[in-house]
């Protein structure tokens, strides 16, 4: 709730032994169904054959490159990503099926602001394998659980174009909560674009964390690896 200053001015609340948090580094988090691990050359080419089929220009409608043709293409635009020194990137590698053990897809720390504690999840990229899989959402969460448990973030975001509805289900299922729309907010291979935000905050992280854990709980999924209850479901209730 805000607080009146010796102004009579409202002012927000004081966040108790504040200090900036450190910036994140590229480490190896390790979780049941995906392996997320710091992005190297190493990973280009099972990255090229997860999301640059002939099939797979859909993956890159809302991504400011078209579907690269050629892994010296994927090269140079993943390149660009490592060399930024705003991301700290990485590849998530399922553990299980048809992918496991290979590089199927990536996703970026970005806004990184350790000042006020705010980190965002960008340029998340699956390939059709990792999909709709509980790999995906162990990756996000993964991410999620080191920004806040390790690092001490006090919010963390996603962004999409306004149009990607895929990208705007998938925030509400993992517990964002929806902030606004950005109008005229980009110009992306030529096109506008709108950006809706989404965030989850420090205070809401632990009900959002613990309906990610229900979720991805083994006991979650039958023997054919179905879930049993959504996770839309659980973070409902969060």
């Amino acid at each position: 709730m805000p607080e009146v200053n010796a102004f009579g001015q409202q002012v927000g609340p004081e966040v108790p032994g504040w200090a900036p948090r450190p910036w994140p580094e590229p480490v190896t988090m390790t979780g049941r169904y995906v392996e997320v691990r710091p992005l190297t050359s190493a990973h280009y080419a099972d990255l090229f054959a997860a999301t640059c089929g002939e099939g797979d220009d859909d993956l890159w409608t809302y991504r400011p490159v078209p579907r690269p043709t050629s892994l010296p293409t994927l090269w140079m635009h993943l390149a660009a990503h490592l060399e930024s020194p705003e991301l700290v990137t990485f590849a998530l590698v399922p553990l299980e099926g048809e992918r496991a053990g290979r590089a199927s897809g990536v996703a970026s720390y970005a806004r990184i602001e350790p000042a006020h504690g705010q980190v965002e999840v960008a340029g998340v990229l699956l390939g059709r394998a990792l999909q709709r899989t509980r790999a995906a959402t162990e990756a996000i969460h993964l991410l999620m659980r080191h920004a806040f448990d390790d690092l001490g973030y006090r919010r963390f975001e996603w962004k999409c174009d306004s149009l990607n509805e895929p990208s705007r289900r998938a925030a509400l299922r993992l517990g964002f909560v929806e902030e606004g729309r950005f109008r005229n907010h980009m110009v992306t291979q030529g096109r506008c674009r709108d950006t809706d935000w989404f965030s989850v905050t420090d205070g809401e992280w632990p009900a959002v964390r613990a309906a990610h854990e229900s979720w991805l709980d083994p006991g979650n999924f039958d023997e054919d690896g179905r879930q049993r209850t959504a996770l839309s479901a659980a973070t409902a209730r969060a």
